[in-house]
């Protein structure tokens, strides 16, 4: 196996993949007649289809603890997929690059603080839910609508999570 360290989430490092959704940084304003305070577009939903809606769903993920083994990637052509906890516990999202074969290369690992999400863009390669501490609650904003929007890839060599501690 190939070991995969996990670095800490950032919107840079996130970039090439998605958006991450915290409410640091976003445009926020006072709603409500003074009683809420609204942090705006936080990611934007992309769905391809001539009947695809936007949907919005409770995934309910089952803990994991290291090691973890990556031994696949999925990704969705025909819609972005977002992902945001609302149990407030903190969470691992493995990404990957498309390669020149239409496969993903060398992962990546992220640690995901208890109070961020994230966007996965059309086609971003990345491994199914990995929640940590506990059975976790997500709210996920995705694609629902005809056509084949999941591809599925699995590795000749899995990659393994040993630590969950952020490298440096």
């Amino acid at each position: 196996m190939k070991e995969l360290k996990i670095q800490l989430l950032t919107r840079e490092a996130f970039s090439p993949f998605g958006e991450v959704m915290e409410l640091e940084s976003a445009e926020h304003f006072t709603i409500n007649n003074g009683t809420t305070e609204r942090y705006h577009k936080l990611a934007t939903a992309d769905v391809e289809g001539e009947d695809a809606k936007v949907i919005m769903s409770v995934f309910e993920g089952q803990s994991f603890s290291a090691p973890i083994e990556i031994k696949m990637m999925e990704r969705h052509p025909l819609g972005s997929q977002s992902f945001m906890p609302l149990d407030r516990r903190p969470y691992v999202v493995v990404v990957a690059e498309n390669g020149s074969d239409n496969k993903p290369m060398e992962p990546q690992a992220f640690l995901v603080k208890a109070n961020q999400g994230v966007n996965y863009f059309k086609n971003s390669w990345h491994h199914p839910l990995i929640s940590l501490e506990d059975v976790s609650q997500f709210l996920v904003v995705d694609r629902d609508g005809g056509g084949d929007n999941l591809e599925e890839v699995y590795f000749d060599t899995p990659y393994v999570i040993d630590s969950l501690l952020v490298a440096k």
